[in-house]
């Protein structure tokens, strides 16, 4: 029987064999923990491994909001970071978790933001 982290890793294997970053298309990738989610901007196709472009976070957020709202600034915020950078488009690793709720969140901001998935 596998626990809840193995099958997670195990379908961010299978996302991430398929899925790459670019300079022009940059992976956006989502970890999230029970308090905190966090968001970045990588691109794959560097020769000496993988660059981080944009980083955020929900570190910085000192208000108390709930998880889903907090999220949503977070997508805000990479959106803002990502076109300041020169970044319009980017290709979604939701890092092996389910499409709903907190990363559902986080993508629809990072969307109204102005990212193009």
């Amino acid at each position: 029987m596998t626990s809840k982290i193995e099958r997670r890793l195990k379908i961010k294997r299978g996302i991430r064999a398929k899925i790459s970053g670019s300079a022009a298309r940059p992976r956006m990738t989502v970890f999230r923990s029970n308090k905190q989610i966090y968001v970045q901007l990588v691109n794959d196709d560097m020769e000496n491994g993988a660059v981080t472009l944009a980083s955020a976070s929900s570190l910085g957020i000192t208000e108390k909001i709930a998880k889903k709202e907090q999220a949503a600034k977070v997508g805000e915020l990479i959106a803002k970071k990502a076109i300041e950078a020169g970044i319009t488009e980017v290709v979604f690793d939701r890092n092996g978790y389910l499409y709903h709720g907190r990363i559902k969140e986080l993508a629809d901001a990072a969307r109204k933001g102005g990212l193009k998935f």
